[in-house]
């Protein structure tokens, strides 16, 4: 196995340039996750590195070859789309094996390479069965061992739970994490869901309008997001921002009665315009004469979340763990620890550190 290198990596189509100077570096048996808003770039970008998008300008490397203008055919990768794009006449064990056979590998290579990549994805009770008497989970690992069978240097995958429900999502996403493991091949993962891409990730790459907004762990995006985008869309539910003012060395916010929120971090200068980052999870709530009131409860068992107006009209999201539940309409206070807050610039919107 092997890693993958972009080195300003660009994506024209005609006039419109839609990737903008890529650099990244994914290493030798990671598991990398494109992730980013629809339009964002992700998908194309995968495209790129699988031979089937043309690269503009910069170069892509897979181990040492510069792949930059080779055919897909001759990159070594493998990649598996959102669609199973399985052949309904064909068994689960010669859609598996069709790609070799058609490269004239002999039969008995193509059984071993079924029967190891079906020992791996638990599909041996379906070989002899054809895609129709299949679960879209089941579709699913099928492309997957396709792609295995051909013992590609990297694979790619196209938002490939997209169409699964749920349930099957969850499990699907185990599948791939345990597969991962097993086979320790380097993985590139393109999806729009933030969830799949922390529990799924080694690397989180997120993008917007085709560039790289921050690379890093996933729980180094989770807790140093480098500015508002990124601290926005990674954690489920997504992070509060709220306008306050720098004001006596702290943040003044009007959306919490004028509370100043005390902070150690270099703020602009006197009134300048900051946006406070605050978690859910961070938040508590209490019954008090106030402004803020408690307009929606989701219950979810073992954690509920309040949704919020405050009297300048932004919203509040606060997570509350327990049985015990204020009634919708009830008048509120937020409490939370000054250190939990993030602060970032009002004007370019970048963390402040």
């Amino acid at each position: 196995m092997t890693g993958v290198t972009l080195a300003k990596a660009v994506k024209k189509y005609g006039d419109v340039q839609v990737i903008h100077d890529v650099d990244l570096t994914i290493e030798d048996g990671e598991f990398c996750v494109f992730v980013g808003p629809s339009g964002c770039g992700k998908s194309t970008l995968l495209r790129m590195i699988a031979g089937l998008e043309e690269t503009s300008d910069g170069q892509i490397h897979i181990g040492a070859r510069d792949v930059t203008d080779l055919d897909a055919a001759d990159r070594g990768v493998a990649m598996v789309f959102q669609s199973y794009a399985l052949y309904p006449h064909m068994t689960v064990e010669e859609n598996m094996g069709f790609g070799l056979k058609m490269n004239g590998h002999p039969k008995s290579e193509i059984k071993e390479k079924v029967a190891e990549a079906s020992r791996i994805l638990k599909l041996d009770q379906y070989l002899k069965r054809k895609p129709k008497a299949l679960s879209g989970g089941q579709r699913q690992r099928v492309a997957i061992g396709r792609a295995i069978v051909r013992g590609p240097e990297v694979f790619l995958f196209d938002e490939p739970l997209s169409n699964l429900d749920a349930e099957l999502r969850v499990d699907m996403r185990v599948e791939i994490a345990r597969l991962h493991k097993e086979i320790g091949a380097t993985m590139i993962y393109v999806t729009h869901d933030q969830v799949e891409a922390m529990t799924l990730a080694d690397k989180i790459v997120v993008l917007r309008a085709g560039r790289v907004e921050q690379v890093g762990s996933p729980m180094d995006l989770y807790s140093d997001p480098d500015n508002r985008f990124v601290a926005g869309f990674i954690g489920s539910p997504s992070m509060n921002f709220l306008e306050g003012t720098v004001q006596g060395g702290g943040v003044v916010v009007p959306a919490l009665e004028n509370r100043r929120v005390g902070t150690s971090v270099s703020l602009p200068s006197e009134g300048s315009k900051v946006l406070v980052g605050l978690r859910p999870q961070h938040l508590s709530v209490l019954a008090a004469d106030s402004s803020l009131i408690l307009d929606l409860r989701e219950r979810l068992g073992g954690v509920s979340y309040d949704y919020l107006t405050t009297p300048t009209g932004e919203k509040l999201i606060v997570e509350t763990r327990g049985d015990e539940a204020l009634p919708e309409g009830t008048a509120v206070a937020i409490n939370f620890d000054d250190a939990d807050a993030y602060f970032f610039d009002g004007a370019t919107e970048q963390r402040l550190r």
